[in-house]
Protein backbone atom coordinates (compact mmCIF):
# COMPACT_ATOMS: atom_id res chain seq x y z
CA UNK A 1 0.00 0.00 0.00
CA UNK A 2 0.95 3.37 -1.00
CA UNK A 3 1.87 5.78 1.81
CA UNK A 4 -0.23 9.30 1.65
CA UNK A 5 2.82 11.60 1.56
CA UNK A 6 1.40 14.41 4.00
CA UNK A 7 4.51 16.70 3.15
CA UNK A 8 3.46 17.16 -0.25
CA UNK A 9 0.39 18.74 1.34
CA UNK A 10 1.48 21.18 3.71
CA UNK A 11 4.96 21.15 3.30
CA UNK A 12 5.68 22.98 6.63
CA UNK A 13 3.85 19.89 8.67
CA UNK A 14 5.63 18.54 11.44
CA UNK A 15 4.13 17.13 13.69
CA UNK A 16 0.83 14.44 12.60
CA UNK A 17 -0.49 10.93 14.02
CA UNK A 18 -0.49 8.02 11.27
CA UNK A 19 -1.65 4.47 11.93
CA UNK A 20 1.74 1.43 11.73
CA UNK A 21 0.56 -0.79 9.26
CA UNK A 22 3.96 -2.78 9.33
CA UNK A 23 7.33 -3.18 11.86
CA UNK A 24 10.36 -5.42 11.03
CA UNK A 25 13.51 -5.99 12.68
CA UNK A 26 16.20 -4.69 10.00
CA UNK A 27 19.75 -3.56 10.49
CA UNK A 28 20.56 -0.88 12.50
CA UNK A 29 16.61 -1.33 14.13
CA UNK A 30 13.34 -1.80 12.95
CA UNK A 31 11.67 -0.92 9.44
CA UNK A 32 7.95 0.97 9.85
CA UNK A 33 5.26 1.70 7.43
CA UNK A 34 2.87 4.15 8.05
CA UNK A 35 -0.71 4.84 6.25
CA UNK A 36 0.75 8.47 6.04
CA UNK A 37 3.46 10.69 6.88
CA UNK A 38 5.04 13.85 7.56
CA UNK A 39 8.65 12.64 7.20
CA UNK A 40 10.05 13.27 3.49
CA UNK A 41 12.05 10.10 2.60
CA UNK A 42 15.85 10.67 0.95
CA UNK A 43 15.73 11.14 -2.64
CA UNK A 44 16.21 13.43 -5.47
CA UNK A 45 19.68 15.25 -3.68
CA UNK A 46 18.06 15.73 -0.56
CA UNK A 47 18.40 13.82 2.80
CA UNK A 48 15.67 12.19 4.49
CA UNK A 49 13.70 13.97 7.59
CA UNK A 50 14.77 12.43 11.33
CA UNK A 51 12.11 12.97 14.20
CA UNK A 52 10.18 10.60 16.27
CA UNK A 53 7.54 8.06 16.55
CA UNK A 54 5.44 8.07 19.55
CA UNK A 55 9.24 7.94 22.32
CA UNK A 56 10.81 5.91 19.26
CA UNK A 57 13.67 7.97 17.35
CA UNK A 58 13.47 7.81 13.59
CA UNK A 59 16.83 7.71 12.27
CA UNK A 60 15.85 7.55 8.55
CA UNK A 61 13.46 7.75 5.55
CA UNK A 62 13.57 6.10 2.31
CA UNK A 63 10.74 5.19 -0.36
CA UNK A 64 10.30 1.97 -1.63
CA UNK A 65 7.79 1.11 -4.22
CA UNK A 66 5.62 4.07 -2.90
CA UNK A 67 5.63 3.07 0.59
CA UNK A 68 7.81 5.06 2.80
CA UNK A 69 9.49 3.20 5.25
CA UNK A 70 10.77 4.37 8.51
CA UNK A 71 14.03 3.16 10.51
CA UNK A 72 13.68 3.48 14.18
CA UNK A 73 15.27 2.88 17.12
CA UNK A 74 12.73 0.27 18.39
CA UNK A 75 9.76 -1.14 17.48
CA UNK A 76 6.01 -0.17 17.37
CA UNK A 77 3.57 -1.69 17.82
CA UNK A 78 1.45 -2.83 14.36
CA UNK A 79 -1.95 -0.97 13.71
CA UNK A 80 -1.40 1.30 16.64
CA UNK A 81 -2.06 5.18 16.32
CA UNK A 82 1.25 6.90 16.78
CA UNK A 83 1.91 10.75 16.85
CA UNK A 84 5.18 12.00 14.44
CA UNK A 85 6.92 14.73 14.85
CA UNK A 86 9.78 16.52 12.20
CA UNK A 87 13.08 17.41 13.19
CA UNK A 88 11.96 20.93 11.49
CA UNK A 89 15.09 23.28 11.63
CA UNK A 90 16.84 20.14 9.78
CA UNK A 91 14.14 19.89 7.59
CA UNK A 92 14.00 23.36 6.89
CA UNK A 93 17.31 23.89 6.17
CA UNK A 94 17.12 21.35 3.24
CA UNK A 95 14.21 22.87 2.17
CA UNK A 96 15.94 26.82 1.98
CA UNK A 97 18.97 24.70 -0.11
CA UNK A 98 17.05 22.85 -2.28
CA UNK A 99 14.65 26.25 -3.28
CA UNK A 100 17.97 28.20 -3.57
CA UNK A 101 19.10 25.36 -6.14
CA UNK A 102 16.23 25.78 -8.27
CA UNK A 103 16.86 29.63 -8.55
CA UNK A 104 19.98 29.64 -9.17
CA UNK A 105 19.37 26.53 -11.45
CA UNK A 106 16.65 28.14 -13.18
CA UNK A 107 18.71 31.42 -13.90
CA UNK A 108 21.40 29.85 -15.53
CA UNK A 109 19.31 27.57 -17.57
CA UNK A 110 17.98 30.49 -19.18
CA UNK A 111 21.37 32.33 -19.46
CA UNK A 112 23.42 29.18 -20.89
CA UNK A 113 21.00 26.55 -21.30
CA UNK A 114 22.90 24.51 -19.23
CA UNK A 115 21.17 21.79 -17.57
CA UNK A 116 21.77 20.68 -13.78
CA UNK A 117 23.07 16.79 -14.13
CA UNK A 118 24.68 16.77 -10.35
CA UNK A 119 22.78 17.72 -7.45
CA UNK A 120 23.90 16.89 -3.22
CA UNK A 121 23.13 18.66 -0.20
CA UNK A 122 25.76 17.93 2.18
CA UNK A 123 26.37 18.57 5.74
CA UNK A 124 28.17 22.35 5.27
CA UNK A 125 27.60 22.91 1.79
CA UNK A 126 25.20 21.82 -1.60
CA UNK A 127 27.09 20.99 -4.19
CA UNK A 128 25.54 21.67 -7.69
CA UNK A 129 26.80 20.17 -11.02
CA UNK A 130 26.20 21.50 -14.40
CA UNK A 131 26.84 20.54 -18.14
CA UNK A 132 28.77 23.53 -19.62
CA UNK A 133 31.58 26.21 -18.55
CA UNK A 134 30.37 29.89 -16.78
CA UNK A 135 32.38 32.47 -16.97
CA UNK A 136 34.08 33.12 -13.74
CA UNK A 137 32.57 37.22 -14.23
CA UNK A 138 28.98 35.81 -14.44
CA UNK A 139 29.24 34.10 -11.02
CA UNK A 140 28.46 37.34 -9.46
CA UNK A 141 25.62 38.56 -11.75
CA UNK A 142 24.26 35.42 -10.97
CA UNK A 143 24.29 35.47 -7.24
CA UNK A 144 23.51 38.76 -7.06
CA UNK A 145 20.28 38.12 -9.74
CA UNK A 146 19.54 34.99 -7.65
CA UNK A 147 19.29 36.69 -4.39
CA UNK A 148 16.84 39.73 -6.01
CA UNK A 149 14.65 37.04 -6.47
CA UNK A 150 14.44 35.63 -3.06
CA UNK A 151 14.12 39.57 -1.81
CA UNK A 152 11.01 39.60 -4.34
CA UNK A 153 9.49 36.72 -2.13
CA UNK A 154 8.40 34.68 -4.74
CA UNK A 155 5.49 32.43 -4.89
CA UNK A 156 7.16 28.44 -5.00
CA UNK A 157 4.67 26.65 -6.47
CA UNK A 158 4.74 23.06 -6.54
CA UNK A 159 1.80 20.74 -8.27
CA UNK A 160 1.02 17.56 -10.98
CA UNK A 161 -0.26 18.84 -14.06
CA UNK A 162 -2.64 16.25 -15.86
CA UNK A 163 -1.13 14.11 -18.62
CA UNK A 164 -2.94 16.57 -21.13
CA UNK A 165 -1.58 19.44 -19.04
CA UNK A 166 2.28 18.01 -19.13
CA UNK A 167 2.39 18.04 -22.79
CA UNK A 168 1.75 21.47 -22.64
CA UNK A 169 4.12 22.69 -19.65
CA UNK A 170 7.56 24.01 -20.56
CA UNK A 171 10.07 22.75 -17.87
CA UNK A 172 13.20 22.20 -17.17
CA UNK A 173 14.30 18.90 -17.51
CA UNK A 174 17.46 16.43 -18.47
CA UNK A 175 14.90 13.45 -20.12
CA UNK A 176 11.62 12.98 -21.08
CA UNK A 177 9.70 11.71 -18.03
CA UNK A 178 6.37 9.69 -17.73
CA UNK A 179 3.32 11.05 -16.32
CA UNK A 180 2.80 11.51 -13.59
CA UNK A 181 5.36 14.53 -13.16
CA UNK A 182 5.64 16.79 -10.29
CA UNK A 183 6.58 20.27 -11.54
CA UNK A 184 8.04 23.21 -9.03
CA UNK A 185 7.44 26.14 -10.26
CA UNK A 186 8.99 30.26 -9.68
CA UNK A 187 7.26 32.94 -11.64
CA UNK A 188 10.03 33.95 -14.26
CA UNK A 189 12.81 32.18 -12.87
CA UNK A 190 12.28 28.41 -12.85
CA UNK A 191 9.87 25.52 -13.63
CA UNK A 192 11.71 21.97 -13.13
CA UNK A 193 10.23 18.51 -12.60
CA UNK A 194 11.38 17.73 -9.04
CA UNK A 195 10.36 15.61 -6.14
CA UNK A 196 11.84 17.40 -3.19
CA UNK A 197 10.17 19.67 -0.30
CA UNK A 198 10.90 22.97 -1.08
CA UNK A 199 9.73 26.57 0.85
CA UNK A 200 5.98 27.79 -0.08
CA UNK A 201 8.01 31.95 -0.94
CA UNK A 202 11.60 32.55 -2.42
CA UNK A 203 11.35 34.75 0.56
CA UNK A 204 12.39 32.19 2.79
CA UNK A 205 15.79 31.34 1.31
CA UNK A 206 17.19 34.21 3.13
CA UNK A 207 20.36 34.32 1.47
CA UNK A 208 21.79 32.61 -1.31
CA UNK A 209 25.86 32.54 -1.41
CA UNK A 210 28.04 30.96 -4.14
CA UNK A 211 31.23 29.74 -2.15
CA UNK A 212 32.96 28.43 -5.26
CA UNK A 213 32.98 27.57 -9.37
CA UNK A 214 35.48 25.09 -10.40
CA UNK A 215 35.81 23.22 -13.46
CA UNK A 216 34.17 19.68 -13.52
CA UNK A 217 33.07 16.76 -16.08
CA UNK A 218 33.58 19.44 -19.19
CA UNK A 219 31.14 21.86 -17.05
CA UNK A 220 31.41 22.94 -13.22
CA UNK A 221 30.59 22.58 -9.99
CA UNK A 222 28.98 25.35 -7.67
CA UNK A 223 29.68 25.39 -3.97
CA UNK A 224 26.79 27.08 -2.32
CA UNK A 225 24.96 27.58 0.89
CA UNK A 226 21.45 29.61 1.67
CA UNK A 227 19.57 30.46 4.51
CA UNK A 228 21.06 29.49 7.49
CA UNK A 229 23.73 28.07 6.92
CA UNK A 230 24.11 31.24 4.34
CA UNK A 231 24.01 33.30 7.65
CA UNK A 232 26.45 30.91 9.89
CA UNK A 233 28.53 31.24 7.31
CA UNK A 234 29.10 35.02 6.63
CA UNK A 235 28.92 35.44 10.58
CA UNK A 236 31.85 33.09 10.56
CA UNK A 237 33.57 35.08 7.70
CA UNK A 238 33.03 38.44 10.03
CA UNK A 239 34.55 37.13 12.92
CA UNK A 240 37.66 35.90 10.91
CA UNK A 241 37.88 39.43 9.43
CA UNK A 242 37.77 41.07 12.35
CA UNK A 243 40.48 39.29 13.88
CA UNK A 244 42.47 40.19 10.46
CA UNK A 245 41.35 43.53 10.76
CA UNK A 246 42.63 44.36 13.89
CA UNK A 247 46.13 42.24 13.43
CA UNK A 248 46.41 44.84 10.52
CA UNK A 249 45.39 47.97 12.20
CA UNK A 250 42.59 47.95 8.97
CA UNK A 251 39.18 49.08 8.29
CA UNK A 252 37.03 45.74 7.89
CA UNK A 253 36.65 46.54 4.18
CA UNK A 254 40.50 47.08 3.64
CA UNK A 255 41.95 44.28 5.39
CA UNK A 256 42.93 42.30 1.76
CA UNK A 257 45.12 45.27 0.70
CA UNK A 258 46.28 45.57 4.35
CA UNK A 259 47.05 41.33 3.84
CA UNK A 260 48.70 42.49 0.41
CA UNK A 261 51.31 45.31 1.56
CA UNK A 262 52.26 42.65 4.83
CA UNK A 263 52.93 40.23 2.23
CA UNK A 264 55.19 42.21 0.22
CA UNK A 265 57.11 43.91 3.42
CA UNK A 266 57.43 39.91 4.48
CA UNK A 267 59.02 39.11 0.48
CA UNK A 268 61.26 41.56 1.28
CA UNK A 269 62.43 40.77 4.20
CA UNK A 270 62.65 37.20 3.22
CA UNK A 271 64.75 38.46 0.65
CA UNK A 272 67.17 41.06 2.86
CA UNK A 273 67.53 37.23 5.22
CA UNK A 274 68.32 35.16 2.55
CA UNK A 275 71.19 37.70 1.17
CA UNK A 276 72.62 37.92 5.35
CA UNK A 277 72.12 34.21 5.46
CA UNK A 278 74.57 33.44 2.25
CA UNK A 279 77.40 36.30 3.76
CA UNK A 280 77.31 33.93 7.34
CA UNK A 281 77.42 30.45 5.43
CA UNK A 282 80.76 32.06 3.51
CA UNK A 283 82.30 33.24 6.83
CA UNK A 284 81.19 29.81 8.42
CA UNK A 285 82.41 28.45 5.25
CA UNK A 286 85.94 30.30 5.24
CA UNK A 287 86.28 29.55 9.39
CA UNK A 288 87.45 25.80 7.29
CA UNK A 289 89.32 26.23 5.14
CA UNK A 290 92.64 23.96 4.98
CA UNK A 291 90.00 21.17 6.62
CA UNK A 292 89.85 18.19 4.65
CA UNK A 293 85.97 17.05 6.30
CA UNK A 294 83.93 18.88 8.32
CA UNK A 295 81.22 18.33 10.33
CA UNK A 296 79.46 21.22 11.30
CA UNK A 297 76.04 21.55 13.72
CA UNK A 298 74.05 24.77 12.95
CA UNK A 299 70.78 25.79 14.91
CA UNK A 300 67.43 27.25 13.05
CA UNK A 301 68.03 26.13 9.75
CA UNK A 302 65.37 25.20 7.19
CA UNK A 303 66.18 21.99 4.81
CA UNK A 304 67.07 24.62 2.28
CA UNK A 305 69.63 26.52 4.79
CA UNK A 306 71.10 23.37 5.64
CA UNK A 307 71.50 22.47 1.73
CA UNK A 308 73.32 25.70 1.33
CA UNK A 309 75.56 25.84 4.17
CA UNK A 310 77.04 22.55 3.30
CA UNK A 311 77.57 23.65 -0.28
CA UNK A 312 79.27 26.73 1.19
CA UNK A 313 81.73 24.34 3.27
CA UNK A 314 81.89 21.78 0.44
CA UNK A 315 83.34 24.22 -1.64
CA UNK A 316 86.52 25.19 0.41
CA UNK A 317 87.53 22.12 1.88
CA UNK A 318 85.65 19.26 -0.48
CA UNK A 319 83.70 17.78 2.06
CA UNK A 320 80.66 18.46 4.47
CA UNK A 321 78.31 16.89 6.83
CA UNK A 322 75.67 19.47 8.42
CA UNK A 323 73.11 18.85 10.74
CA UNK A 324 70.56 21.69 12.20
CA UNK A 325 67.87 20.59 14.85
CA UNK A 326 67.71 19.49 18.33
CA UNK A 327 68.33 16.50 20.67
CA UNK A 328 64.45 15.60 21.26
CA UNK A 329 63.16 16.79 17.38
CA UNK A 330 65.80 15.00 15.08
CA UNK A 331 68.13 16.96 12.46
CA UNK A 332 67.85 17.97 9.07
CA UNK A 333 70.81 17.20 7.27
CA UNK A 334 72.94 17.49 4.30
CA UNK A 335 76.01 15.38 2.81
CA UNK A 336 78.10 17.40 0.45
CA UNK A 337 81.18 16.14 -1.56
CA UNK A 338 81.00 18.13 -4.99
CA UNK A 339 83.65 15.04 -6.22
CA UNK A 340 82.81 12.36 -4.46
CA UNK A 341 79.82 9.39 -4.62
CA UNK A 342 78.38 9.77 -0.90
CA UNK A 343 74.87 7.43 -1.40
CA UNK A 344 76.39 4.60 0.43
CA UNK A 345 77.48 6.66 3.51
CA UNK A 346 74.01 8.16 3.33
CA UNK A 347 72.45 4.51 3.15
CA UNK A 348 74.86 3.76 6.07
CA UNK A 349 74.24 7.12 8.23
CA UNK A 350 70.30 6.62 7.95
CA UNK A 351 70.33 3.30 9.02
CA UNK A 352 72.19 3.46 12.26
CA UNK A 353 70.56 6.83 13.37
CA UNK A 354 66.99 5.99 12.36
CA UNK A 355 66.87 8.28 9.19
CA UNK A 356 65.39 9.14 5.69
CA UNK A 357 67.22 10.52 2.96
CA UNK A 358 68.45 10.71 -0.86
CA UNK A 359 68.71 12.90 -3.76
CA UNK A 360 72.12 12.80 -6.06
CA UNK A 361 75.27 11.39 -5.51
CA UNK A 362 77.40 13.93 -4.72
CA UNK A 363 74.24 15.51 -2.53
CA UNK A 364 72.65 13.89 0.37
CA UNK A 365 69.90 15.32 2.11
CA UNK A 366 67.07 13.88 4.70
CA UNK A 367 66.11 13.43 8.34
CA UNK A 368 67.58 11.36 11.42
CA UNK A 369 66.22 10.89 14.82
CA UNK A 370 69.10 11.24 16.69
CA UNK A 371 71.25 13.56 18.79
CA UNK A 372 74.31 15.36 18.29
CA UNK A 373 76.28 13.56 20.34
CA UNK A 374 74.93 10.22 18.58
CA UNK A 375 76.12 12.00 15.25
CA UNK A 376 79.44 12.71 16.01
CA UNK A 377 80.01 9.08 17.91
CA UNK A 378 78.89 7.77 14.09
CA UNK A 379 81.51 10.24 11.84
CA UNK A 380 84.42 9.22 14.18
Amino acid sequence: METRKLFYEDCNLTSFSAAVLSCQAAEGGYLVALDATAFYPEGGGQAADTGTLDRVRVLHTRETDGQILHLCDGPLTVGKTVAGQVDWEARFDRMQQHTGEHILSGLIHQRFGYHNVGFHIGKDVMEVDFDGPIPMEAVAELEEEANRRVWADLTVNCYVPSPEELAQTVYRTKRVLPWPVRIVEIPGTDSCACCGVHTERTGQVGIIKILSCVKFHGGVRLEMVCGQRAYRYLAEIFEENRTVSQTFSAKMLETGAAAEKVSRQLAAEKFRAAALEKRVFAGIAKSYVNCEKVIHFEPDLTPAGVRELAEAISGVCGWAAVFSGSDEGGDSYCLAAPEQDLRILNRELTQALSGRGGGKPAFQQGNLRATESEIKAFFK
